[in-house]
């Protein structure tokens, strides 16, 4: 994590937190009564918040669609691609497939920021993707004011192997895959407040492929799976329990934090999506009242190349979880299933 003073890429743009990325209620109203044709093919699309789009090209394959851009939120370029493309693949990775090809999306101020830096972003970006196996086919580029960068991913999956994220199951055991609290660290970064190991760690985390962690999971027979990004994990898991008959149980004690995350919540370097985030999905809190600010802000805090959230039958999860410890994860059980339909329970 050499040099990662180098360059402030983070004064290339406006916005603090996730990356700026609406909050879910305001997509809920852009969304609203869209409607296209049924289309007999079509697996997964926008009206199930699904985390990708899943199209069935034969009886064997399915293609999985998405694509994932933001401004940058750590100051060295080569990271911060790396951490772009990590993002971009984990919706890929949540569903259960396999990404295939990618194709870039730039917004560059190529008038105040050098192009070397575009390169080492590139470059940083094209890391992970030999990593992932997806090939880089191409991209598009605009000459914009506020840096941006990311990818659009295609991927591919057995139409019959696919992981949703709202098929949850009562009394099953909840597994996150990576630490919580990279909003919260990224905003105290652009205060320069943060310390060096949050920095490290978060941006280790962040750089961190879901891939190992996705093929571990799909021996098992997983119920639901999402990637906790930018709606932060209570708001990720509202969309799990949407539709169902069932709830949740988050153990907060046994999440695992990135150094410094609850001090710097303390200290209100809170990213703007995170009051977004806990303002549209705190009626899913049944215990709301019992619970401290700083934890619902620790819960709510948007993401940037989040964990896997993965619900599994009770007698997987020690084998789970010590296989992901094995292969470099972060990972803990952090609670269970219900049968309380769409609620939320917080344990401290």
């Amino acid at each position: 994590m050499e040099n990662i003073k180098q360059i402030e890429l983070t004064k290339y743009t406006k916005f603090a937190g996730c990356g700026a990325k609406l909050g879910p209620g305001t997509l809920d109203k852009a969304l609203c009564g869209l409607k296209q044709p049924e289309y007999p093919n079509l697996i997964a699309d926008f009206k199930t918040s699904e985390d990708a789009g899943i199209y069935r090209i034969s009886d064997d394959i399915a293609l999985i669609q998405t694509i994932d851009f933001f401004p940058p939120i750590v100051n060295d370029p080569y990271i911060f691609g790396q951490i772009a493309a990590a993002n971009a693949l984990s919706d890929v990775y949540a569903m259960g497939g396999k990404p295939i090809t990618a194709l870039s999306v730039v917004g560059y101020p190529k008038d105040t920021l050098d192009m070397e830096h575009l390169r080492k972003i590139m470059d940083g970006g094209l890391n992970k993707l030999i990593e992932a196996g997806a090939a880089l086919v191409g991209g598009h580029s605009l000459d914009d004011p506020e840096l941006k960068f990311g990818y659009a991913i295609t991927g591919i999956i057995h139409p019959d192997k696919v992981l949703r994220n709202n098929t949850l199951k009562p009394n099953e055991t909840l597994i996150l895959t990576k630490p919580l609290g990279t909003g919260t660290i990224n905003t105290a970064l652009r205060a320069g407040k943060a310390s060096s190991a949050a920095i490290e760690e978060s941006m280790k985390s962040m750089a961190f492929l879901n891939k190992t962690a996705s093929e571990i999971i799909q021996k098992y027979p997983v119920s639901a799976c999402t990637d906790i990004t930018g709606f932060g994990l209570l708001g990720h898991a509202c969309e799990m329990m949407s539709g169902t008959n069932t709830g949740l149980k988050i153990n907060f004690s046994t999440i695992n934090l990135f150094p410094d995350t609850m001090k710097y919540i303390s200290e209100k370097y809170i990213p703007a999506g995170t009051g977004r985030n806990k303002r549209y999905r705190m009626s899913y809190i049944g215990n709301s009242d019992n619970i401290s600010k700083d934890i619902l802000y620790t819960l709510f805090d948007p993401q940037t190349s989040g964990g896997l959230l993965v619900a599994v039958p009770d007698e997987f999860s020690s084998e789970i979880l010590d296989k992901l410890k094995k292969t470099g994860h972060t990972a803990s059980v952090i609670g269970n299933t219900t049968n309380k339909a769409e609620r939320i329970e917080i344990t401290t």
